[in-house]
């Protein structure tokens, strides 16, 4: 069980969505009754195509190419932060690639409402890159990975990247490496070096915050008690969910089946939660969790399992509606 987090671990941002539909021009018109142009409804191909340009641009380091394709909002986890649209693009633009060959298949489309859309694909890859730091790292082979989509007029705004390597939880492989050494805390002398050098600001308090995180902590609680009549209600009927082995489970049904049946939880912690609010009835909220037990027959290691999860508001109630947990 240790290798399939050591594994795990060695995700890193090998996958980019973050495309959107180009602007068509339109012509000027008095009309009071003209209305502004919108987005259609995507499909998974199209939003996997657009991806794949995206994926590319990543691999050339092109972070102008992401200007106008991330939502300001957009956020993800790397390295263990929550990393906003600033930091993303400055760590694109660090990036040195040698990838020999990639594929992105296997979409699949999960609608959230009619304004935002998570779009879930398997990704393989053969290469390296390495950022900033100089540090090389083979790109991981293959992983989950989701994006969350937004409408913004005539476009598709990207808010949310993760993706998560996929492993075979009751037979993982025997030849993984060994996880990379967390670097250390900065000293307090070096503490205007290190704010200067962050990946990452600190986001602004946001309203949706305590109301989500509020329903996250009682999903994990209800997941530590197997009490399936909770989890029920605290889901969305569309629930869709990649767990951190990578699995994908498209529906309400099969993801609460593997919430279900194979840990064994004693206790879990639930920290640096942070909440967006998308529009007045959609959010996403990122977490760390660590949790005390085992899985498979497994203890769990001491590693932070990095959540996040997207809510919509159903009645006056927010509902979990996608969720990606990963290892960092």
């Amino acid at each position: 069980m240790k290798t399939i987090f050591k594994i795990a671990i060695l995700a890193f941002a090998a996958v980019w969505t973050a495309a959107c539909a180009p602007a068509t021009d339109t012509n000027t018109n008095t009309n009071s009754n003209t209305t502004t142009p919108t987005a259609a409804a995507p499909t998974a191909n199209v939003l996997l195509a657009l991806d794949k340009q995206a994926n590319e641009a990543f691999i050339k380091g092109d972070s102008k190419f992401f200007e106008g394709m991330l939502s300001d909002k957009f956020v993800m986890y790397g390295g263990g932060r929550r990393m906003d649209k600033a930091a993303v693009m400055k760590m694109i633009a660090g990036n040195k690639c040698d990838v020999k060959t990639w594929n992105l298949e296997d979409p699949q489309l999960a609608k959230i409402d009619a304004d935002t859309y998570v779009l879930s694909y398997k990704g393989t890859f053969d290469g390296t890159c390495a950022g900033s730091d100089g540090n090389s790292m083979k790109l991981p082979s293959p992983v989950r990975a989701a994006s969350l989509w937004v409408r913004s007029g005539e476009k598709w705004l990207a808010v949310y990247h993760g993706e998560v390597p996929i492993v075979d939880p009751k037979n993982p492989p025997k030849d993984a490496p060994a996880a990379p050494a967390r670097k250390e805390e900065p000293k307090k002398d070096d503490k205007a070096t290190a704010n200067s050098n962050t990946t990452a600001t600190k986001p602004a308090a946001d309203p949706g915050t305590d109301a989500m995180m509020a329903i996250e902590k009682s999903v994990w609680e209800a997941w530590k008690a197997r009490d399936n009549k909770k989890i029920e209600d605290l889901t969305a009927k569309d629930l869709s969910f990649i767990n951190v082995f990578g699995t994908y489970f498209g529906n309400k049904a099969d993801a609460l089946k593997d919430w279900r049946g194979n840990c064994d939880i004693k206790s879990i912690n639930l920290t640096d939660s942070v909440g967006t609010t998308l529009s007045p009835t959609v959010g996403i909220l990122t977490s760390k969790a660590t949790a005390e037990g085992s899985c498979y027959g497994e203890k769990l290691p001491p590693v932070p399992i990095y959540a996040t999860s997207v809510y919509v508001k159903d009645g006056d109630a927010w509902k979990l509606a996608f969720g990606l947990n990963r290892l960092d």
